[in-house]
């Protein structure tokens, strides 16, 4: 999934907990782009916790629920930025 604009970019890795698909709610914004890879090169943090990495920073909590919330926050924060 890479639609968007891309001013704000979420990666995730495919070997986490936390998939693109869960992102289809935020992805919705036009801003914000959802990218998949491999390996994001943190190492271990996929099989640990949900995470992503939100415009190079990484958000995570201990569950997918509350990792998706963060990312929420964290996006809404980017673009009241970018405003």
């Amino acid at each position: 999934m890479n639609e968007g604009l891309g001013l704000i970019t979420i990666e995730v890795c495919d070997y986490g907990s936390l998939t693109v698909q869960h992102l289809e709610k935020i992805a919705r914004h036009p801003e914000v782009a959802v990218m998949n890879y491999d390996c994001l090169n943190v190492c271990g943090m996929c099989s640990l916790k949900p995470f992503a990495m939100v415009n190079g920073q990484r958000v995570f909590a201990n569950t997918i629920d509350a990792c998706l919330e963060k990312i929420e926050k964290k996006v809404d924060e980017e673009l009241n930025a970018l405003q």
